[in-house]
């Protein structure tokens, strides 16, 4: 599946239109002055592809920030230091297996590098996810060189948030002269600031995901049913006497339902075991049967109820001691689900009457499955037809708001919001310390060469050399895990 061509029309097209709406105001006669004027007090730029936004209003929180108990911060970032020299060897390890195995001809399915582009390996309901997970660990990334660029007397200039096509970031511009006056191990604590930074947030992360019960405990209730967060329109468990977003289910058709994995394993239980039958008295079973004529269906089965009854009936099996031959009914099928449930004929008794247990007579893939659920006044969902599409018209969740008040999606979107920032803010801390050109590894191995082989290499020409082979090595390895990645998601 490849990228909707309408929406990469449409996106080129609104960047077209901004590219020349910008350039028509900075050369118009009469607009250029106060537009120029505006991008200038704003901080707004526009190149191809790319939107900008530069400001220095938060240069004096960096600054407090960065002034913040100083000697925990110089231990803070130090962590961060031995965190980028680790990251660093790991990923160097990582993407040098990921090589290896393609050219053994290994198996390569769990990829090291895996481009997410939305509408090819990420569907669109996730985007904004997606996105904003993005800007907060690129934010947040940033944050850490400017507070560590402050502890250690280095000015910031500014901050910055930017768009390209359609990928957020951030930046921080910091003054040059200044940072490269300092000592090695002063820079190495600014360079490894970002990646330490991400992986602060997937620890986080990992800490919301996990506490998530504990945390929501006050406003939601887990196991003794879930909740629906999802209903497909115009599906069949949708309508007025359907299922709707905020309903509790407690069973199906008498499997107990308290968490979404027992959800998943009814519905499969349903599939393997034979539809249960209902107790009934026979003189019942006689006086409300309406079938007219019995035909057998192209399916194979026997249906009993002609076409005017069908919304409401449905044709039952049953027994009685007179024929131990199988005779039908056309039955109501409301009432008769309200009945108990039974699998075999000697589960229905009855001192005063007989009984019998009626059958739904259906087709091997069909089920009859009695939805329970709390839901005002609305009788439970009967739900007729094949039980995977149930499971795939509906989403649940195990966290059941204690009030109206209370949103329903929300733990879904903390849960979701939390793994999005373990899996991207986790691989922004992995291949930001590649030693490659324009990524923080670049900086981070000039300052960790100068730290360590300044007093054995006193050569300046040969430390240049030494960095220059190990940073073309890494350029080279991280482009040919691309390529190997974007082979993977495209050729294959």
């Amino acid at each position: 599946m490849i990228l909707p061509v309408t929406g990469f029309a449409l996106l080129l097209g609104f960047w077209a239109s901004l590219y020349l709406l910008d350039v028509f105001l900075k050369t118009h006669v009469h607009f250029s002055r106060y537009y120029i004027s505006f991008l200038g007090k704003s901080g707004l730029s526009v190149s191809i592809l790319q939107l900008r936004w530069y400001t220095t209003c938060f240069n004096r929180l960096f600054l407090r920030l960065g002034q913040w108990r100083p000697q925990f911060l110089r231990i803070w970032f130090t962590a961060g230091v031995v965190f980028g020299l680790f990251a660093m060897m790991l990923s160097v390890f990582l993407l040098s297996l990921m090589v290896y195995n393609t050219l053994s001809r290994q198996p390569v399915e769990q990829q090291v590098l895996t481009p997410v582009m939305p509408g090819v390996n990420l569907p669109m309901s996730q985007v904004t996810y997606y996105l904003v997970t993005l800007l907060v660990c690129g934010i947040l990334h940033e944050v850490g060189h400017a507070i560590a660029a402050v502890r250690e007397q280095v000015r910031v200039n500014g901050f910055g948030i930017f768009i390209m096509a359609l990928y957020p970031g951030a930046f921080v511009d910091l003054y040059t002269e200044h940072l490269q006056v300092i000592s090695p191990l002063r820079q190495l604590r600014i360079y490894c600031a970002g990646v330490w930074h991400n992986f602060v947030i997937v620890l986080v992360a990992i800490f919301v995901l996990y506490s998530e019960p504990v945390l929501l405990m006050p406003f939601y209730s887990t196991g003794k049913s879930v909740v629906l967060t999802y209903v497909l329109e115009n599906s069949a468990v949708s309508g007025p006497r359907g299922l709707h977003v905020g309903d509790h289910v407690t069973s199906i058709s008498g499997c107990r339902v308290t968490s979404s994995a027992d959800w998943s394993q009814c519905i499969q239980a349903s599939m393997k075991e034979p539809v249960p039958g209902f107790c009934m008295a026979v003189e019942q079973v006689r006086k409300e049967d309406t079938a007219i004529k019995s035909y057998i269906t192209p399916g194979g089965y026997l249906e009993c109820c002609n076409s005017t009854r069908s919304d409401t009936h449905l044709c039952f099996g049953y027994n009685t001691k007179a024929n131990p031959n199988r005779e039908y009914a056309c039955l109501p099928a409301r009432t008769t689900t309200d009945n108990k449930q039974c699998r075999l004929h000697s589960d229905c008794h009855s001192p005063s009457t007989e009984m019998t247990c009626v059958y739904p007579s259906l087709d091997n893939t069909t089920k009859l499955l009695r939805v329970e659920h709390y839901a005002g006044r609305r009788p439970p969902l009967l739900f007729l037809g094949y039980p995977p599409d149930l499971h795939y018209s509906v989403a649940v969740s195990n966290y059941v708001p204690a009030s109206p008040i209370v949103p329903v999606h929300l733990p879904y979107v903390i849960e979701t919001f939390s793994k999005y920032l373990i899996s991207l803010s986790g691989a922004l801390a992995i291949l930001n310390v590649v030693p490659c050109y324009a990524l923080d590894g670049q900086w981070i191995l000039l300052a960790f060469i100068e730290l360590t082989l300044r007093s054995t290499v006193t050569s300046q020409e040969t430390r240049s050399l030494i960095y220059s082979i190990l940073i073309l090595f890494g350029s080279l390895l991280l482009g040919t895990n691309i390529f190997i990645a974007m082979f993977m998601l495209f050729v294959r």
